[in-house]
């Protein structure tokens, strides 16, 4: 479990998205098995390869994270000692016919501060936050790694019912999933409450 009393956990301020805020940051994951479609059916293959963003990377995922709050999305940090560990994002903009789904664009933790509870945390949070900014559903194009797959499984997501052309399109091997937000509290957008909801009942 990571250490709660030096692991803060708050909204990423726009002017905060600078190239420095990543400087402690690892994306570094060697996946050995992803899961793939056969069959009409979700099994696990081998297809191993090293995930490592580059400086481009970085400059790609600011860019990003700036639209999402430009156009009234949240990004939610996790800091220790001052320094960033772990990060999600959600879009405001509602996805899907009938606009049910809110987008958790990102989830991820640094290498070094994996398995402690800082996933589960931040996913806790950006749903709570799709909840309260009226998200049906939370739709998370996820990454395809086993690792990844348990992570969203043990959250309770499922596979999308309706799937984002835009997210099939630009990574064909995600698996689309869906978390239904109905029957957790209405918080009202209030994110300390949302958090501490979320955290009841999720974690």
């Amino acid at each position: 479990m990571y250490d709660k009393e030096h692991t803060e956990f708050r909204k990423i301020k726009r002017q905060e998205l600078s190239r420095k805020l990543f400087e402690t940051f690892r994306r570094h994951q060697v996946v050995g098995d992803c899961v793939r479609k056969a069959g009409g059916q979700w099994v696990v293959q081998p297809d191993p390869f090293v995930d490592e963003w580059s400086k481009e990377d970085y400059g790609f995922l600011i860019k990003c994270l700036e639209e999402t709050l430009d156009t009234g999305g949240a990004v939610f940090g996790a800091f220790r000692e001052g320094n960033l560990k772990g990060f999600a994002s959600v879009d405001g903009r509602p996805l899907g016919s009938r606009g049910q789904y809110l987008d958790l664009t990102s989830l991820h933790v640094s290498e070094e501060m994996r398995g402690l509870g800082i996933g589960r945390k931040l996913f806790a949070m950006a749903a709570a936050w799709a909840k309260g900014h009226g998200g049906q559903k939370l739709y998370i194009s996820s990454h395809s790694a086993v690792e990844t797959q348990k992570f969203y499984e043990a959250m309770g997501c499922v596979d999308a019912l309706e799937c984002s052309e835009k997210h099939v399109r630009q990574e064909p091997y995600d698996r689309q999933l869906e978390l239904d937000l109905a029957g957790y509290p209405d918080t009202g957008g209030k994110d300390e409450t949302d958090r501490t909801v979320w955290e009841e009942h999720v974690l």
